[in-house]
């Protein structure tokens, strides 16, 4: 949250290891799948012509989105544990230091420099505490959530006795049942879209008018303070 010195200007500090630059590349293709096949699995195509038994788009569509699924939930687990092996950047994702007084001073310092009302604060290697908090309670929590129901709606078509329906059967009813939880499932998917445009917005801004090497250092692992 503040400014480590302890980093020479110039000189670059390896923040974003290799497992986690993977699983953040990989994790980018999977939403962007999700969100594409959710959208058409919410909204279908117009029917197609000629026979039925020669289509199987939504087919298609479904298996991707299936699959993409997956791959977004084994990432999250595989995140998790790095967080537990890596360096003291890859926890930051896991943790929000809500009761420190200076988080919250650095926090609203960060806010009014997005909202384009106070000056640039001191650049931190890791995430910026307006970053971890948008990190955690928006995207972590988000996916968190798509992950229960998208699974729950996926053992509802295995039917009973699968896997799928004995370890997240219980997220249905608890949420009022099928379509509800297909409703809520829809807008968790406009709620993780959302967070990627500004996601994108400040890491593009801050790329331009940041003092740190942001978007390189996501590619590299390595963040270079800027002469």
């Amino acid at each position: 949250m503040t400014l480590q010195t302890e980093t020479p200007m110039g000189l670059p500090e390896y923040v974003y290891e290799a497992p986690v630059r993977l699983w953040h590349w990989i994790n980018a293709a999977c939403i962007l799948v999700l969100a594409v096949t959710g959208y058409l699995i919410g909204s279908p195509l117009a029917t197609q012509p000629g026979e039925a038994s020669a289509h199987f788009l939504m087919g298609y569509i479904r298996f991707a989105h299936f699959s993409a699924g997956y791959v977004f939930a084994i990432g999250i687990l595989g995140r998790a544990y790095w967080a537990l092996v890596g360096n003291h950047h890859a926890r930051e994702l896991f943790s929000v230091p809500v009761l420190s007084k200076a988080y919250w001073t650095d926090f609203l310092s960060w806010l009014r420099y997005y909202l384009f009302i106070g000056p640039t604060p001191e650049p931190t290697f890791g995430h910026n505490p307006l970053s971890r908090f948008a990190m955690f309670f928006v995207f972590l929590l988000s996916s968190l959530f798509m992950v229960l129901t998208g699974f729950a709606l996926y053992g509802e078509g295995s039917q009973m006795g699968s896997w799928q329906e004995r370890m997240f059967g219980w997220v249905l009813p608890l949420l009022g049942q099928s379509q509800q939880v297909h409703t809520l499932h829809h807008v968790g998917m406009w709620v993780i879209v959302v967070f990627i445009i500004l996601h994108v917005y400040a890491a593009v801004r801050e790329e331009i008018n940041g003092r740190l090497s942001l978007i390189g250092g996501m590619i590299s692992g390595y963040k270079t303070f800027k002469k």
